[in-house]
């Protein structure tokens, strides 16, 4: 145990621009007390102002450390690289952009729930509902279409789990779930295109 290094590389590093990246910053280590202070210390990266994206493949890591410690054996231990983020400082939203950006939305949203209505033909439906129920035939069904808007709200709220920057319970909603698998499908894009470690080409020596 005295003379092993354990290395476990963070998934994703948010950095800023110019920072230098130290060893605890991408990875967790376990190592003895004599040479750990040093070792979390080392300088893997310094950030240069056009960086976006950086992949630091973890053999990289181990090739490093043996050049300081070589008298250590090194394991390893989770993902075999880490992603580094860089973010740089975002400009605040205009009121223009942001009205634009409602509307769209807002009147996008309402198109498609009467698109989808004028399809199943709900109204024709909700008609067909009240004259089984009362035996009277209405152009606009009103007991069943006011309640009916009231839950196309409420299961909207239910469905993505939050009440503006409030969440209705622990569990995550179907698109944070789909935000992260595809968060997941980018992390793996960037790491097979960013790290030049990952592919090799027929020509390569």
């Amino acid at each position: 145990m005295e003379k092993t290094i354990y290395i476990r590389m963070r998934n994703r590093v948010q950095v800023k621009p110019e920072q230098s990246l130290i060893m605890k910053d991408i990875a967790q280590i376990i190592a003895s007390e004599e040479i750990y202070q040093d070792l979390a210390a080392l300088q893997v990266k310094k950030i240069l102002p056009k960086d976006h994206i950086h992949i630091v493949d973890v053999m990289k890591v181990i090739r490093f450390i043996s050049g300081i410690y070589p008298d250590h054996e090194i394991q390893t231990v989770g993902p075999p690289q880490t992603i580094i983020e860089v973010i740089y400082k975002k400009k605040g939203m205009s009121i223009p952009y942001f009205i634009l950006v409602w509307f769209l939305l807002f009147f996008g949203a309402a198109l498609t729930i009467m698109n989808f209505h004028e399809d199943v033909s709900m109204q024709t439906v909700h008609q067909r509902l009240y004259f089984i129920m009362t035996g009277k035939e209405v152009a606009k069904p009103l007991l069943f279409q006011i309640p009916y808007s009231i839950g196309i709200g409420l299961g909207m709220i239910l469905f993505f789990n939050h009440v503006f920057k409030k969440r209705l319970n622990e569990e995550p909603s179907p698109l944070e779930v789909e935000m992260f698998n595809y968060q997941q499908s980018l992390d793996q894009y960037v790491i097979l295109h960013e790290n030049k470690e990952s592919v090799k080409h027929i020509h390569d020596d």
